[in-house]
């Protein structure tokens, strides 16, 4: 399993208590849905290794999770490590809702200029995520929010919007 074929489910942030426990923040949408959660994949130096879970108990956006086989020690050296899933374990999204790597390389249709160009990636600022766009060799970074995504269009793999007054002229220079 590769990272490019996962997604980021936390970080292991640090001990809990004497017998081997560690806490994950879950960067997730819903924690609760993960409440059953029997492994994940842990990056140790670059390398995604499966761990088993013997206990996992959620509260809010954390988890207390004791591994199986793990001494306490062991179990400690993990603090600071990335946590990943399978890709296709995210659940399935309709609408205009949507995964930022899912939509890479879909095309942008603006509702004033037409065709924009193509998704790059989506850069995930903390403020505002934002769509990295290329028209031939031109940048154009349209904001990711819903007054802003007119329709989603997975089969055609086309993204509808209707961009602020004046950003698209902004890097086209029209």
């Amino acid at each position: 399993m590769t990272k490019d074929q996962c997604y980021q489910l936390g970080k292991i942030t640090k001990p809990f208590g004497f017998k081997g426990q560690v806490v994950f923040f879950l960067d997730v949408d819903d924690p609760l849905s993960y409440a059953e959660l029997d492994s994940a994949f842990v990056e140790i130096k670059g390398n995604l290794v499966p761990h088993f879970f013997q206990i996992i108990n959620i509260n809010g956006n954390k988890a207390v999770v004791q591994f199986d086989d793990l001494t306490p020690q062991e179990a400690t050296s993990l603090v600071g490590c990335d946590l990943y899933l399978p890709l296709s374990l995210l659940p399935k999204l309709t609408g205009n809702q949507f995964y930022f790597h899912e939509v890479v390389g879909f095309h942008v249709v603006d509702k004033t200029h037409g065709d924009i160009g193509t998704i790059r990636t989506v850069i995930d600022y903390p403020a505002q995520p934002l769509f990295q766009i290329f028209k031939n060799d031109t940048e154009i970074l349209i904001p990711v929010i819903d007054s802003v995504i007119d329709k989603v269009d997975r089969e055609n793999r086309t993204i509808y919007i209707s961009a602020p007054n004046g950003l698209i002229e902004l890097y086209l220079g029209q």
